[in-house]
């Protein structure tokens, strides 16, 4: 799938490790689902991408999220998911990630197996996910009108 247009105006404000670190994490994620749409969120003080079966937030199972030094990989039910397979970090009600900080960071075979057992879950709770006709898409879902961005 061909990222949005916009999404690369949004990795400007970002270094070029962090911008190329995103792209390996994008790739990653892709490979594993070859059928998840991307949904995007320029956001006040991250750019933020979630990954879906849908274009709805609500059926999205990971999500990436970038800062100055690292990006979050996010799973949306992390608490629901192996706690045993990786120390994800998060003590809200739901959402759980793990800090990237190089490309060794994400390959790691843990990491794919809780990646397919987040989405496995995401189709779990609404099965019309695991339909793999639709095309899927880059979106750009908002952006913020005040954003703060790292300084290069």
């Amino acid at each position: 799938m061909d990222a949005h247009p916009q999404l690369q105006e949004f990795l400007q404000a970002y270094g070029t490790h962090i911008q190329e670190l995103f792209w390996h994490c994008r790739t990653y994620i892709l490979n594993q689902d070859e059928n998840a749409h991307e949904l995007i969120w320029d956001n006040y003080n991250a750019l933020a991408i979630a990954y879906s079966r849908s274009e709805k937030l609500k059926d999205a199972y990971c999500h990436l999220a970038l800062y100055t030094n690292h990006i979050n990989f996010g799973f949306n039910r992390g608490a629901e998911l192996s706690q045993d397979l990786i120390d994800l970090k998060g003590s809200r009600k739901l959402i759980r990630h793990i800090k990237i900080a190089r490309e060794d960071d994400i390959h790691n075979e843990a990491l794919a197996d809780l990646l397919k057992e987040a989405l496995t879950l995401s189709i779990a709770l609404n099965p019309t996910l695991e339909n793999t006709e639709v095309v899927p898409s880059s979106l750009v879902m908002s952006i913020a009108k005040k954003r703060i961005r790292p300084k290069k």
